[in-house]
């Protein structure tokens, strides 16, 4: 097993997260229940992680709990049918050649605050499933994305040293920092760059042949 790994979130570093993907998500609540102008600024909600966020949306306007799980069967199936057709995956570039380039010497896994059936989906549809499902976790058990990073983490079975998260958000540097693991802030965005490196994050990157350069550098020996 390789003695290295690197863990990536998924929206903002290997996938874009769309409108038209957005809306596939909230058009569940609208066709349910009639909910409309729900807040697309995911930091809005109180726990950044979709199933944290569909019992706040269920919480806020007075739905029973126990809806969440039909919810979750929609949203799944309307991903389903839209992917491919209406919907579509969008690559970061330079994403596919990244993973590629890492894939025959360490491990990858990803650590989304998405249902990782729904990241599954959108990431085989994009070709990058295979690359990166060994470790694999999402929001599946809620909970602050420093928790889902340290599943994948675990499921490693290497000491932090030898393990690289990468990351577009705020609480990526968080869960990064709270993890002790190497941390990279990626953004193709120079203001959400700033952001990172205001937020603590030491090494950051605007295109994946930086990442790669980055990653080898604090993994070197």
């Amino acid at each position: 097993m390789a003695d290295a790994a690197v863990i990536f979130d998924v929206d903002g570093v290997l996938l874009e997260l769309t409108a038209a993907e957005e809306d596939v998500f909230f058009a569940v609540f609208e066709k349910r229940y009639g909910l409309t102008g729900l807040s697309r600024d995911w930091n809005s909600y109180e726990i950044r992680n979709d199933e944290n966020i569909v019992e706040e949306i269920l919480r806020r306007n007075n739905i029973p709990s126990t809806d969440k799980p039909a919810v979750i069967a929609d949203y799944m199936a309307l991903l389903v049918q839209t992917l491919g057709n209406s919907l579509q995956s969008v690559v970061i570039a330079g994403a596919i050649d990244l993973l590629k380039g890492l894939s025959a010497k360490m491990q990858l896994g990803i650590a989304t605050a998405n249902f990782l059936s729904a990241a599954q989906l959108r990431l085989a549809h994009a070709g990058l499933w295979p690359l990166v499902s060994a470790h694999a976790y999402g929001a599946e058990g809620g909970g602050h994305k420093r928790q889902t990073v340290a599943r994948a983490i675990a499921a490693t079975r290497l000491p932090t040293s030898r393990i690289v998260y990468v990351g577009d958000n705020r609480n990526d540097v968080e869960a990064g920092l709270a993890n002790g693991v190497h941390f990279i802030g990626f953004s193709t965005d120079p203001g959400r760059l700033d952001d990172l490196k205001r937020a603590g994050a030491t090494y950051t990157s605007n295109n994946h042949l930086d990442t790669f350069r980055l990653i080898g550098h604090l993994l070197q020996g």
